[in-house]
C-alpha cells in the first residue's frame, strides 16, 4: 500500500488549452532540475535523483516532509477547496444535497467564533454519560457506546471480510487504546523516546487542566491514564507480529471469549455497538483481552471514568475550542513529529471535510478535475503491468510449475479498480448544518461507523471502493484479490499541460503503482491469500521454503538501513512494502522496455530511456522527511522511510546498475551473491 501513508505517483493527461501554443524550449524537465549532480548516483541514487528538488524546497514550519507528495496534496487541497468555498457560498441549496451539506460543513469549520464560544459543550452529554458510570456493568455499557461515535477506547472493533471465508463479514477485535498508538513508546530506552514519553505525561495533565480540573487533579488524572494505557501497551503485540495473518485470526464463539474474559460480556458489547445477533468474533490477540479483562476490575470505576473522559476529549480535539485544539498539536505534532506550525485552518478544514465527505467531494472532483481519457489510459498501463507479470512468473528459476500455474491463475484474477467507482456510497441520511463544526464531524463518523456494521451479515459487496477517487494513494486489497488506483494518481508535478514520455509513465505508475500493488499480491503477506481471497495455501512445500529464504533475505537487506543515528529501518515489519517495492520496479521496466520509446533509444533532455524511467522512479519516493518525524515513522510505519524505497530495490536491480554504470562494490550494487530476485 502506498500510503502516509502516507500515502503512489502517475501521470498527468491533462492536455490544456495553454499547452497548444507551449513551446518545446518552455519545458523545463523535473528529471534534470530534481537532480543533485554534486551526488554519485552510485553512491545514493535517492539523493542523486531528488537531492536538488530537497536545496530549493526546505520543509514548511507547517509540514512533517516535503516532497511530491505534499506537492501533489497541495494541488488536491486547492481544487477542494474550490469546490468547499463554491458550495458554502450558495443560499440557496436544496437540505440534504451535496452541496448544502460540504457548503455547510466547511463554513462550519471555518467559523472559529462559534467553536471558540461553545468550547466542551458539544460533548457535555457524552462526558456527564461517562461521569454517571457506576459499575462494571454501566462502564462497559459505555466504553461500547463510545466506540459507536468515534471514539475507541481500551480496544479496536470492525467489521470485515473473513480472511478465511472472503465471502462473508466478520467481526473482527483487535488490541488498542494507546494514545500514542504503538506500544513501544511506552517502553523504548533512547532518549528521543524517553522524552516524548515525559510530554504525553505533560500533555495528559494539561488537556485535564483545559477540561477543567485543578492542577493537582489534573496530574493524578495524568498518571492514572498513563499507567492505564502503560498496562495495555505490555500486553499489545508490536507492529511486526501484527502483520502476521496466521497468528492473527482466531475465531471464537461468543460463549469461548466470554469464558476466556468472565467480566466482559460480549453479547452485551456488540448489542451496544449495533452489531445484531453476533455468534462468532475473530479476535487478534487474545492476551490482549484477557489482560484488559483483568484491568475491568483491578481498575476503580473512578480511574477507568478518567480514562474514558481522556479519549473521548483525544478524540475529538482537533475540532475544539482554540486551547485544546492547540495543545493537541504541540504533542501529536510537535512533540511526535517535529511540526513546528499549525497549516492554515483553510487548509485543516478542507482536508477535513474532504475525509468526512469525500464520498460527496469525489463526484465533483471527477466531474470537473479529472482528465478525460484518464481511467482508460490508467488501465492500459495496468493492463500492461500484469501481462509482464505473467511473463516474469513464467521464467521464474525457482519456482515449480505446479505453483506457477497457481500464481498465474491467482494474477489472471486481480480485480483493477481504477479512477472512481461507478456506484457511489448512499450518504443521504448524514445531517449537517452550519451550527456545530464537531457534531458535523461526529454525525460523519457515525455515518461511517454505521456504514460499516450494517455489512454483518450482508453478502459482500466487491464493488466498494476503499478510497476515493481524489485520496492521493493506492491499495491491494487481499480478501478480494483487488488493486484500486484512484483517479488523481494522474498528477506528475511539472508536466501539467503535456503527456509525459512512457519512461515517466512506467517509472512512476506502471512502477510505484501498478507494479507495487500487484506485487502485494504476492508479498510475505498477500501470498498467504488465494484467487478468491481466502486464507489458504496454495504452495507447494518447497516452493514455500524458497520464498521464505527469499524474504528472509530482503528482511536482512533493510535492516541494515541505519535511518537515524542508532535507528534502524524494522525489515521484519517493513517486508511487505520492500517486496512490493522491489517487484513493482522491476515490473514497470519490464512493461516499458515494450514502448517504442524504450526500442528506438530515444534521448530526451539527454537522458536514455533507462536512465529516465530509473529517475522517474526515483521522482515517484522524492520525500524529505523531519527527524522527528522519521523516528515516528520507523516505530509506527510498515513502509520504509523514502530513501529505501528507492535505494534498497535499486541495489538488486541489473538494469539500473547498467543505466548508471554503477561498478562492483559501489555502494547501489549488492554482490552478486546478495543481491535479490523474487517475482
Amino acid at each position: 500500500m502506498k500510503i502516509n501513508q502516507l500515502p503512489f505517483i502517475a501521470l498527468i493527461l491533462a492536455l490544456t488549452l495553454s499547452s497548444c501554443n507551449q513551446k518545446e524550449t518552455d519545458f523545463i524537465d523535473p528529471l534534470l532540475t530534481n537532480r543533485d549532480t554534486t551526488v554519485n548516483p552510485a553512491d545514493d541514487f535517492f539523493m542523486y535523483a531528488n537531492g536538488g528538488w530537497f536545496k530549493r524546497n526546505p520543509i514548511p514550519a507547517s509540514e512533517r516532509s516535503n516532497g511530491i507528495f505534499r506537492t501533489i496534496g497541495d494541488t488536491i487541497n486547492s481544487q477542494i477547496k474550490q469546490i468547499c468555498e463554491k458550495s458554502a457560498a450558495l443560499t440557496n441549496s436544496t437540505k440534504g444535497s451535496n452541496e448544502q451539506k460540504i457548503g455547510d460543513f466547511y463554513a462550519s469549520g471555518m467559523d472559529t467564533l462559534t467553536i471558540e464560544k461553545l468550547g466542551l459543550s458539544p460533548l457535555k452529554s457524552d462526558i456527564n454519560r461517562i461521569k454517571s458510570i457506576k459499575d462494571v456493568p454501566s462502564l462497559l455499557n459505555t466504553i461500547s457506546y463510545l466506540h459507536t461515535i468515534g471514539a475507541n477506547p481500551a480496544f479496536s472493533a470492525y467489521v470485515g471480510q473473513d480472511d478465511k471465508n472472503s465471502a462473508k463479514y466478520a467481526v473482527f477485535l483487535s488490541q488498542g487504546g494507546l494514545g500514542m498508538g504503538n506500544r513501544d513508546y511506552y517502553f523504548n530506552t533512547d532518549k528521543e523516546t524517553v522524552a516524548i514519553r515525559s510530554e504525553y505525561v505533560k500533555h495528559l495533565q494539561a488537556i485535564s487542566q483545559l477540561i477543567g480540573y485543578s492542577a493537582t487533579d489534573a496530574k493524578a488524572n495524568a498518571a492514572s491514564i498513563m499507567k492505564m494505557e502503560t498496562e495495555l501497551a505490555k500486553n499489545s503485540r508490536k507492529l511486526e507480529a501484527l502483520r502476521d495473518p496466521i497468528l492473527n485470526y482466531n475465531k471464537m464463539s461468543i460463549a469461548q471469549l466470554n469464558a476466556a474474559t468472565p467480566n466482559m460480556d460480549w453479547k452485551a458489547i456488540t448489542a451496544t455497538i449495533g452489531i445484531k445477533n453476533v455468534d462468532t468474533l475473530i479476535v487478534g490477540q487474545p492476551e490482549f483481552y484477557k489482560a484488559l479483562d483483568q484491568m475491568i476490575k483491578s481498575y476503580s470505576i473512578e480511574n477507568w471514568k478518567t480514562y474514558l473522559e481522556w479519549d473521548l476529549v483525544n478524540s475529538y480535539a482537533s475540532y475544539l475550542n482554540n486551547a485544546i485544539e492547540k495543545q493537541n498539536f504541540y504533542f501529536y505534532s510537535t512533540v511526535m513529529s517535529g511540526v513546528k506550525e499549525q497549516k492554515p485552518r483553510w487548509k485543516r478544514i478542507v482536508e477535513q471535510t474532504d475525509g468526512s465527505l469525500g464520498e460527496l467531494i469525489g463526484q465533483v472532483y471527477v466531474k470537473e478535475y479529472l482528465p478525460e481519457g484518464s481511467k482508460e489510459k490508467l488501465l492500459e498501463i495496468g493492463n500492461n503491468i500484469r501481462t509482464v507479470y505473467a511473463e516474469r512468473i513464467k521464467k521464474l528459476d525457482w519456482m515449480s510449475e505446479e505453483t506457477k500455474k497457481k500464481a498465474l491463475h491467482k494474477l489472471s484474477k486481480i480485480v483493477m479498480k481504477v479512477g472512481y467507482p461507478d456506484k457511489w456510497k448512499d450518504m443521504s441520511s448524514v445531517e449537517i448544518s452550519r451550527k456545530t463544526y464537531l457534531e458535523n464531524v461526529m454525525a460523519t463518523n457515525k455515518w461511517a461507523i454505521n456504514d460499516m456494521i450494517s455489512k454483518y451479515g450482508k453478502p459482500v459487496d466487491r464493488t466498494e471502493w476503499g478510497m476515493f477517487p481524489q485520496t492521493y494513494n493506492a491499495y491491494y486489497n487481499p480478501s478480494n484479490n483487488e488493486i484500486c488506483v484512484p483517479a488523481c494518481n494522474i498528477l506528475v508535478p511539472g508536466f501539467e499541460g503535456r503527456m509525459p514520455d512512457d519512461a515517466v509513465l512506467y517509472g512512476i505508475i506502471g512502477g510505484s503503482t501498478f507494479g507495487h500493488e500487484i506485487t502485494h499480491g504476492f508479498d510475505d503477506q498477500g501470498s498467504q491469500y488465494d484467487e478468491k481471497g481466502n486464507l489458504n495455501n496454495w504452495w507447494t512445500a518447497e516452493d514455500l521454503k524458497k520464498f521464505k529464504e527469499k524474504t528472509k533475505l530482503i528482511v536482512e537487506q533493510f535492516n541494515k538501513y541505519e535511518a537515524l543515528p542508532g535507528k534502524f529501518v524494522n525489515g521484519d515489519a517493513t517486508q511487505g512494502e520492500n517486496i512490493a517495492d522491489l517487484g513493482g520496479v522491476v515490473m514497470g521496466f519490464e512493461a516499458f522496455k515494450k514502448s517504442s520509446q524504450y526500442k528506438n533509444k530515444e534521448k530526451i533532455s539527454g537522458l536514455t530511456p533507462e536512465q529516465r524511467f530509473f529517475l522517474a522512479y526515483g521522482y515517484a519516493w522524492m520525500v524529505n522527511i523531519k527527524p522527528e518525524s522519521l523516528a515516528n515513522q520507523l516505530l509506527t510505519d510498515v513502509h520504509a522511510p523514502a530513501k529505501y524505497r528507492i535505494n534498497g530495490p535499486l541495489e538488486n536491480n541489473p538494469d539500473f546498475h547498467k543505466a548508471f554504470n554503477i561498478k562492483n562494490g559501489s555502494k547501489m550494487k549488492r554482490p552478486d551473491n546478495l543481491k535479490i530476485t523474487i517475482w
